[in-house]
């Protein structure tokens, strides 16, 4: 019994992993590279993921361009500790793709702690070859 659970595991783990396309798995890697820069955040990187037509949607409301976005994670005012993603799907339309997730974090903004949990939705487009977040918008989960 005991193997053929761990059979099954891995026959599970490995559909996961073939289903996903190459264009979704280097999608994905953009993704989680984003993910790392936001916690040590790296201008040079943040600028080649960025679209400059970003529109950054927070769960508050508040909607940043790229130039705003930059600022506030480059300067610290936003200094994000840690970020898990979980729940992610990819969905790829010719050179528009939408990735959804659920976001846990823990932040500083100006100098206040908090907690967030949200559900996130990324538009990335490909421009000049490159996958580049165009459009996010947040929601507080409930």
């Amino acid at each position: 019994m005991k193997k053929t659970k761990i059979i099954l595991f891995i026959m599970l783990c490995a559909t996961f992993t073939f289903a996903q396309s190459k264009k979704e798995k280097k999608l994905a890697e953009n993704v989680e590279s984003l993910r790392l820069t936001l916690i040590d955040p790296n201008e040079t990187e943040l600028n080649k993921m960025l679209s400059d037509q970003l529109s950054y949607g927070h769960s508050s409301g508040l909607i940043e361009t790229k130039q705003e976005f930059f600022l506030a994670i480059s300067s610290g005012k936003s200094d994000f500790k840690n970020i898990i993603f979980s729940d992610q799907t990819i969905s790829i339309s010719k050179k528009t793709a939408i990735v959804r997730h659920k976001m846990i974090a823990d932040i500083v903004t100006n100098g206040v702690a908090s907690t967030l949990k949200l559900m996130v939705m990324n538009v990335w487009r490909k421009e000049n070859g490159q996958w580049k977040l165009y459009a996010r918008q947040a929601a507080k989960l409930i």
